[in-house]
């Protein structure tokens, strides 16, 4: 079974949003699946077994707790549970057909969208329009008949946006733009930062709500952060498909290095459109601990 282990974390991390959650629900899967395995028959495949207890603690887990978001995405008076990415080692860690069922549906718009969705249609979405599973298998999986999959189906489309095709790494070029980036950040220097946002660029920074939109704004809340970090090392990487860098920062006075943010850019016509940092020391250890 371990096989199927990664592309098991990158469903269940689709269905949550969380990394933390998908390592977990992963970890609770195969304990499940090892004290139910006189009960296996063999009917249907270790794959589609698997699969099935892994949604449904997906779907037992979202009972619980509220959706996650991104702060652009947030509405007025909802709880403050981010979204996470995912570092593209991760996607590309496991086996050829692993590697390709990792290569959909993880933009991060993508999976703030499915955020909105009831569980049991995301659930639904997910292995249709992106695992491409068949009606009737999804129907066996989650216990409902065909129509009412149709049905599910139908209603999340009306609600998301399709999940697109298969997303490669991001390029050479792309990647140049965040390494330019990343040193502009690293050497403190404002102005070479700046010239690389697009005019309507946006800049999110969870766990803060809010979030900055154009060229000017950002450059203001650079100006006024920057400068008082002290020491910054950063290294260039990429999560959900697009460039990322993660950083660590050193105090003044302090010999040890602290984890800061990992921030995903989104690059077109060689200048950065949208950027999230995530000021998470839990997300820095997600990519710290990435399978080289």
């Amino acid at each position: 079974m371990e096989e199927y282990r990664r592309e098991l974390e990158v469903h269940c991390y689709r269905m949550l949003g969380s990394v933390h959650e998908a390592e977990d629900l992963v970890q609770e899967t195969y304990l499940k699946a090892w004290r139910a395995r006189d009960g296996f028959d063999g009917r249907s495949s270790v794959r589609t077994w698997l699969y099935r207890i892994a949604t449904n603690a997906c779907l037992d887990a979202l009972k619980a707790r509220p959706r996650r978001a991104l702060p652009v995405d947030l509405g007025p008076g909802e709880p403050e549970h981010w979204l996470e990415p995912i570092p593209d080692a991760v996607l590309d860690a496991a086996g050829p057909e692993a590697a390709a069922v990792a290569r959909e549906g993880v933009e991060l718009a993508f999976l703030a969208a499915l955020q909105h969705l009831p569980p049991r249609q995301r659930a639904v979405l997910i292995l249709r329009d992106v695992l491409d599973w068949s009606a009737a298998e999804t129907a066996t999986l989650l216990e409902m008949t065909v129509p009412a999959v149709n049905s599910a189906l139908q209603r999340a489309k009306a609600r998301v946006p399709a999940a697109g095709p298969a997303v490669g790494p991001a390029t050479a070029a792309e990647h140049e733009v965040a390494r330019r980036y990343a040193d502009a950040f690293q050497r403190a220097d404002i102005p070479a930062m700046v010239s690389l946002l697009a005019q309507d660029a946006r800049a999110a920074m969870p766990p803060w709500r809010s979030w900055y939109q154009g060229k000017d704004a950002i450059e203001a809340s650079l100006r006024e952060g920057r400068p008082g970090l002290g020491a910054i090392r950063v290294r260039c990487t990429g999560a959900n498909r697009r460039p990322a860098v993660v950083a660590h920062v050193r105090l003044e006075g302090s010999s040890e290095w602290q984890p800061f943010a990992v921030s995903v850019l989104w690059i077109a016509g060689g200048l950065i459109t949208d950027m999230v940092a995530f000021h998470d020391p839990a997300v820095v250890a997600v990519f710290e601990r990435a399978p080289a």
